[in-house]
């Protein structure tokens, strides 16, 4: 028993961690390439439009 919580308890909270981490990985890199383009599409909206 570590802090109170029996073994089975660690494997489960070891197991929900690596599944969730490399879905937060995944989002995170979406998440980077939608701000890169909302901010590529806003690069010349104000003012200098070229025809």
């Amino acid at each position: 028993m570590f802090l109170g919580v029996e073994w089975y308890w660690w494997l489960a909270i070891a197991a929900a961690l690596a599944v969730s981490v490399p879905f937060k990985m995944k989002w995170i890199k979406g998440w980077s390439k939608r701000r890169q383009a909302q901010r590529k599409n806003q690069r010349g909206k104000w003012g200098d439009v070229d025809d």
